[in-house]
């Protein structure tokens, strides 16, 4: 009887400190710095985007500047 208690026990810690060990690597999905890092990416690509656009709308309503040529006192 003694023999089995004991294993019994060992299994319980054992059960134990398998499911403290896994516990973490789930929980490390979705990190604080993951999600910073997510956001500073999705950041960089929307100003990306909103620069092309920016660009795109100056150069439809702007007029392209003439080059003025500086006469050479010659």
């Amino acid at each position: 009887m003694n023999k089995l208690l004991a294993a019994l026990i060992a299994g319980l810690f054992t059960v134990g400190a398998f499911a403290a060990a896994s516990a973490p690597e789930a929980a490390a999905s979705g990190t604080k710095v993951e999600k910073k890092a997510e956001a500073k990416v999705e950041k960089k690509a929307d100003a990306k985007v909103e620069k092309k656009a920016e660009a795109a709308s100056d150069a439809t309503s702007k007029p392209a500047k003439k080059s003025k040529k500086k006469a050479s006192a010659a």
